[in-house]
């Protein structure tokens, strides 16, 4: 097998590099931003007539090269696990769109996206799209080491506190002390469960009824070089009188918004609600219960919006983190044969 690593500006170039340098019976093993710029992707050949790694990057000498046994490892699960190698599917506009509709998009979405991929000419439906979805989607996770304080936004049910939480422990994880601070103090239970993931993340924790005492608390932390994080009542982003009520909050310095929605909900309303949320100033989203949803739409809504999309939450758990979000994940999600039986 012969597994390399390719660097470009865009999607659509690095493909284009893949099928020149290894031909169309490369597959895609995976994708993410590059530190420098671009998109890097990583294919495998397996038809090479011995398991040779050439693992030299293709388009620059600064991306560094995987560790030795991480490699074998990968080589070994792409040859022994069941269904390793996707499905491949011919572009056709009329199943992308089908599958959409499955996965529940939004219409004008849907067919926006399947026009972008028929424009790119790639055969491959999983690449069209991907090549399709990065030219919408803006990536943006969180870099612990720089943060200085969040200000966590949303419907009701959303997982604003879980997600608090989980930001909690990637911030503990990069060495930031934590203030987690509760503005939410009316909703039942929602102190009580608060300072329990406080207690087992041994973090800070704080109750502030206005706005003026978490601008206090904010700036204090923000001072010290403390991650504060701070946890809001939910409620509609969309209703005038709500979102004036928290639009003070979004407007405190050196804190950023960032919106919280479920991907349990439905596409058109993800729409509006991110729409909502970017009027407010939230300058990024955190889509959780990715686990639990049978369809792809809200988080391929919120994947598209105007609003980088910070984490993906695939788990109720702490332990269970903050995921990463790339093109060819959510296409892979979208229009692989595998996800068809999802209905």
């Amino acid at each position: 097998m012969q597994l390399r690593t390719f660097l470009a500006k865009d999607m659509k170039a690095v493909l284009a590099n893949v099928r020149q340098e290894m031909g169309p019976e490369a597959v895609i093993v995976a994708s993410e931003r590059a530190k420098s710029g671009g998109v890097m992707v990583r294919a495998a050949l397996d038809h090479c007539d011995a398991p040779v790694i050439d693992e030299r990057p293709a388009q620059s000498a600064t991306v560094a090269d995987f560790d030795v046994d991480y490699r074998n490892a990968l080589v070994r699960r792409l040859r022994q696990a069941p269904g390793s190698k996707p499905g491949r599917r011919r572009f056709n506009r009329g199943e992308l769109l089908a599958s959409f509709a499955r996965h529940r998009l939004p219409d004008a979405l849907a067919h926006a996206l399947a026009d972008e991929a028929a424009k790119t000419n790639l055969a491959d439906m999983t690449l069209a799209l991907a090549s399709a979805i990065d030219a919408r989607m803006k990536p943006g996770p969180i870099d612990f080491a720089k943060a200085k304080a969040f200000l966590l936004v949303g419907p009701n049910g959303a997982g604003k506190t879980a997600c608090a939480a989980k930001l909690a422990a990637h911030a503990k994880l990069a060495g930031r002390a934590v203030l987690l601070i509760a503005g939410d103090c009316s909703g039942a239970g929602a102190v009580e469960r608060l300072n329990a993931f406080a207690e087992h993340l041994d973090a800070e924790i704080a109750t502030a009824e206005s706005a003026f005492v978490i601008s206090s608390m904010a700036s204090a932390a923000v001072a010290q070089r403390v991650l504060a994080i701070i946890d809001t009542a939910g409620f509609d982003p969309r209703q005038p009188k709500a979102a004036a009520a928290f639009a003070a909050l979004t407007k405190i310095e050196n804190v950023e918004t960032i919106g919280v929605v479920s991907a349990l909900t439905d596409g058109e309303e993800v729409l509006e609600i991110a729409s909502a949320l970017a009027r407010l100033g939230a300058t990024r989203l955190i889509v959780t219960a990715a686990d639990l949803a049978r369809r792809a739409g809200a988080l391929a809504a919120a994947a598209m919006t105007h609003i980088a999309i910070a984490h993906v939450t695939h788990s109720p758990f702490v332990a269970g983190g903050l995921d990463s979000l790339t093109p060819l994940a959510l296409a892979r999600l979208l229009a692989e044969s595998e996800q068809e039986g999802a209905q």
